[in-house]
């Protein structure tokens, strides 16, 4: 079995848990990083057995390297996307995909013909839970579904919440990709968005939108970083899809660690291991046995325009149609 050697670009939290994967992985191995803080990328390079490098060009000239992880921020994937392509690697980014559908059609422009495989990081849907709920939608067995809850509730240190977008674009993506995979195609959205405390950052930290698709189905999403909820039956992180003959639901709460990891002050073992899974399944899956990815960068333009759609439905304080 041909090793297949992986790069990573960007080295923060979340390069923890790919890293990880690919190093417990048979037959994958992580070449080495580049990181825009060297003294950081240093440090990360010995905690995952790694060599460093110091520039984006000197890792994409590597011609060892098969595919890089574009793990920077979220201005930057666009033209480390479009880099790697022209350097020939097979290329897994982040989520958000990009700042933009326009950039989108840049990165899907650059990979369009090359045989190169580009899969956006659409981390839930590679769970046996979301894998099962998708299997008995399609099977008919939860009947005709008429609606579909994303829902998440986790407390976002002030720092944290200082450097990332607000709650829309990073967490009702996450929101957007797995109702396009279960609930299908939108039809019109109305979104609300709120800051607690704008003193300390602007971005929204709690925002919810609801949904109503072409085929009936309602969908409600709703994100914040502004609380946790430790109720009797916490809406910490959770998926549900209600149909005419049953239900089912996903959540974060049932695998949980009391100790912090990350963004968050308990590990919700759920979410390193869909990151985890993503992983996996784009160096098994599609680059190993040439499989299509499940997440595509047309998916990510899809899911780009109901963002672009929830922030319009914000400012302009209306009903926003898609089709």
């Amino acid at each position: 079995m041909k090793t297949i050697r992986i790069g990573l670009l960007g080295a923060g939290d979340v390069a923890d848990l790919h890293a990880e994967a690919v190093n417990n992985l048979a037959g994958a191995e992580l070449a080495g990083l580049w990181n825009r803080t060297a003294e950081k990328g240093k440090v990360k390079a010995a905690q995952y057995g790694c060599r460093t490098y110091s520039s984006v060009d000197e890792l994409l000239a590597d011609p060892s390297i098969d595919a890089v992880f574009v793990l920077t921020n979220m201005e930057t994937h666009c033209e480390y996307t479009i880099r790697a392509a022209k350097a020939g690697k097979h290329i897994l980014v982040e989520k958000p995909a990009a700042s933009n559908i326009e950039e989108l059609r840049e990165m899907q422009k650059a990979v369009t013909g090359t045989g190169l495989k580009c899969m956006p990081v659409h981390n839930y849907i590679y769970e046996a839970g979301i894998e099962r709920t998708k299997a008995m939608i399609q099977s008919g067995k939860l009947g005709k579904v008429t609606q579909f809850y994303m829902m998440y509730n986790i407390h976002h240190s002030d720092e944290i919440r200082a450097r990332y977008p607000g709650v829309i674009r990073q967490i009702l993506t996450h929101h957007a990709y797995t109702m396009l995979y279960l609930a299908g195609e939108p039809k019109s959205v109305s979104c609300m968005r709120h800051t607690v405390d704008p003193t300390l950052a602007p971005q929204e930290n709690v925002a919810m939108a609801t949904i109503a698709m072409e085929n009936g189905i309602l969908s409600h999403l709703c994100a914040s970083f502004a609380n946790d909820d430790h109720s009797g039956d916490p809406w910490t992180c959770m998926i549900k899809v209600i149909g005419t003959k049953g239900s089912t639901r996903y959540s974060y709460r049932d695998w949980v660690i009391n100790e912090p990891k990350g963004a968050h002050s308990q590990t919700y073992y759920c979410y390193p291991e869909t990151i985890k899974n993503t992983a996996t399944h784009f160096i098994d899956r599609v680059l190993r046995q040439g499989e299509e990815p499940l997440s595509t960068l047309e998916d990510a333009i899809r899911c780009q325009h109901i963002i672009e759609a929830c922030e319009r439905s914000v400012e302009e304080g209306r009903h926003v149609i898609l089709s």
